[in-house]
């Protein structure tokens, strides 16, 4: 009787350990969306002191003589803070519901941390400096037509964990701005809920 007795305690403190340890990492979780349209404009300076106003639920994205830059306001919808680690354009708005995001070798990883607090705005920076990189062609041609494209944020929570993946897509809009709206998240560490 002490045995049984031992092992469903046993268990049990295992049990309420695991569920105490999800509500935990629940919240500390972020979640990545664009900005609503009424938001505040999000100030963006790059490296070469190339400066952009970025409307609420909008985004850049401009040829500059050396560079171009894309830049997107976001907003955490998450509970912990978000930490960004890297980026992956698609110059195109192909993935559908079956898509899902790249290698994680092949984002590009930011130059400086970016930090979204839980329930604050925000916003995600990128540069492709380099005229031979092998996706600078299809993303200026994107720009300059233009016509949509996706990007996918990689970030993850403040103890660097918990990493998921946002797909945002940018849409040019008449005025010659880009309207900002989400497409589609995953879960890289955990499995997905789809």
């Amino acid at each position: 009787m002490l045995a049984v007795a031992t092992f469903a305690s046993v268990r049990y403190g295992n049990r309420a350990a695991r569920i105490a340890e999800r509500s935990l990492l629940a919240s500390l979780r972020p979640l990545l969306l664009p900005t609503k349209p009424d938001a505040p404009d999000q100030k963006v300076g790059f490296q070469d002191d190339m400066w952009f106003r970025v409307p609420g639920g909008g985004a850049v994205a401009e040829v500059g003589d050396d560079a171009i830059y894309l830049a997107i306001a976001v907003r955490n919808a998450g509970s912990g803070i978000a930490v960004m680690h890297g980026w992956y354009v698609h110059p195109d708005r192909t993935g559908g519901a079956d898509a899902t995001y790249p290698p994680l070798e092949s984002f590009r990883r930011l130059t400086r941390d970016l930090y979204v607090g839980p329930g604050d705005d925000g916003f995600w920076q990128g540069a492709l400096r380099d005229p031979s990189d092998p996706g600078y062609a299809a993303i200026r041609a994107a720009i300059e037509e233009p016509h949509g494209m996706m990007v996918d944020i990689l970030y993850g929570d403040a103890e660097l964990g918990q990493r998921s993946v946002s797909r945002i897509a940018l849409l040019p809009r008449e005025d010659g701005r880009w309207f900002a709206t989400i497409g589609r998240h995953w879960n890289v560490d955990r499995p997905d809920p789809r």
